[in-house]
């Protein structure tokens, strides 16, 4: 399994410019809760921009609950006010890409709290899916290689453990970008990474064991060097 890195500067700011257009669209047709928007393929050729960025600029409006697509059917706009509408979107566009330490940040709490639902909720097949990452992170360390992606690959498998689908998306959002920064900033030596396997058998026991309070505290230990970064403080 891998991360795939997609966000870029310029698509971002393409994908906001495709959002004003739907907004401008959605007002100028005085489209209602429940009519139905044009297919991705007639918005493509009207605003003159890929498929792709139309789906994803519409993935975003569905993610604030602004639209709603229907398989086989289309997107629709959703059922909100037109007025509560355009000030969602306005708030929307003016919202800036995270900072790194920001997404590092949002990481800890997250994951402090994913660790802990993780050992109460966690089934046979999580704790195999578990297994299987750590594994993985420890083959790439032991070889020398850069063992990031199954560093974090090992995280989203405690997420989806946790049953909290909310916090497993919120996971999902930010990976990559935290993969395309941690070296970037800096953040964790490589070297600390042969003593990442051991705080990850130690978190793995923990959730295995279904002890929520241990689980936390070795996640707490786990991420001392991300505190030192985000907050200037030992854990």
């Amino acid at each position: 399994m891998k991360v795939e890195i997609l966000t870029t500067n310029e698509n971002y700011s393409l994908q906001k410019q495709v959002i004003v257009k739907i907004r401008d669209l959605i007002n100028h047709k005085n489209l209602e809760p429940g009519d139905k928007l044009p297919s991705e393929r007639m918005l493509s050729e009207k605003f003159e921009v890929t498929r792709s960025t139309i789906r994803e600029a519409i993935q975003k409006l569905e993610f604030y609950g602004l639209l709603k697509s229907r398989p086989q059917s289309g997107t629709f706009v959703a059922n909100i006010g037109v007025v509560a509408m355009n000030g969602m979107i306005d708030d929307i566009l003016r919202l800036e890409d995270p900072d790194f330490k920001s997404l590092v940040e949002t990481r800890i709490l997250l994951e402090l709290k994913t660790s802990r639902l993780a050992a109460i909720r966690r089934t046979e097949e999580d704790l195999e899916s578990m297994k299987n990452a750590l594994e993985a992170y420890a083959l790439k360390v032991t070889n020398g290689e850069d063992a990031v992606q199954e560093d974090l690959l090992f995280h989203l498998a405690i997420a989806k453990a946790s049953g909290n689908s909310s916090m497993n998306t919120f996971m999902l959002i930010i990976t990559p970008e935290i993969i395309t920064n941690f070296g970037k900033y800096h953040v964790c030596d490589a070297a600390l990474a042969f003593s990442g396997i051991e705080e990850h058998r130690l978190i793995y026991e923990a959730i295995k064991e279904q002890n929520p309070q241990l689980a936390k505290k070795r996640m707490k230990q786990h991420f001392k060097e991300l505190y030192k970064y985000c907050y200037n403080v030992e854990v």
